[in-house]
């Protein structure tokens, strides 16, 4: 059984963005595996950040329980993910006991730190899936195999200078965007914030709204997820797209 592995910030990021592909893989056969690197400690106004990061982890794990994935638990809190050696060890030991032919990450360029941040990490961990030489923590071996890593579209669509970000192809999620959405709302702690942080009076219809607008632009589909394919160097020996095989998707579609 083939298996994808989404890593993401923080709790909910996966859910907004990647989880209709991850049911999409799932209904196809394949093994899922959800990766928040951020605790989620800072997400709110009422709470310290000890009793965030233990409700945010609850409702992480009940999300990814949801949506049929094995769950890893975070390993930084928010605003203190960065690309160092101690952080890829962890996540490098993640990706080699998971071993995914999919890797569903952030955009490379997003609006925040900690989304750029987990991209970077996980594109490094994948291309040290299978180099010996680099000690993961904890340890494991590396695991043989090409694996193809995905971008998702940035938070509002566009990059932190305004640009507008354009994905490679679309995947269908209409038939699983009820799910999605229920998976989203497990993150009940992120109502207030949200609309108090970032002006969404409801973080279901911002959901929804990104949803459907992917799906506008597609001009085929009601909802959608964008994508953009990572360069396959390093990471597999042939320049193969499996996340649009296996969707029907197929690279440059649109």
């Amino acid at each position: 059984m083939p298996s994808v592995l989404a890593i993401a910030a923080h709790p909910d990021d996966i859910e907004y963005v990647m989880a209709g592909t991850l049911l999409r893989l799932r209904a196809r056969g394949w093994e899922v595996h959800y990766f928040n690197l951020c605790s989620g400690n800072c997400g709110s106004q009422e709470m310290d950040a000890a009793p965030t990061a233990l409700t945010r982890l609850d409702e992480a794990r009940s999300a990814a329980a949801l949506l049929g994935a094995g769950f890893h638990p975070p390993i930084a809190d928010d605003l203190e993910l960065e690309y160092s050696p101690p952080l890829l060890r962890r996540v490098t030991a993640v990706v080699r006991s998971v071993n995914p032919a999919i890797v569903l990450t952030h955009a490379p360029v997003d609006y925040m730190e900690d989304h750029m941040a987990a991209a970077r990490l996980a594109v490094t961990a994948a291309f040290a899936k299978n180099i010996p030489n680099f000690r993961s923590d904890p340890a494991h071996a590396g695991a043989a195999g090409d694996v193809a890593v995905y971008h998702a579209m940035p938070h509002g669509l566009r990059g932190p200078l305004r640009e507008e970000v354009v994905p490679d192809f679309f995947v269908d999620t209409a038939a699983v965007h009820e799910t999605k959405l229920a998976a989203l709302a497990c993150h009940q702690s992120q109502q207030g914030w949200l609309a108090a942080s970032q002006g969404m009076n409801s973080y279901l219809q911002a959901m929804d709204d990104m949803s459907r607008e992917m799906g506008r632009r597609s001009g085929r589909f009601t909802h959608a997820e964008g994508w953009r394919r990572h360069l396959h160097l390093g990471l597999a020996l042939a320049d193969r797209d499996p996340l649009g095989e296996e969707t029907g998707s197929g690279h440059g579609a649109a």
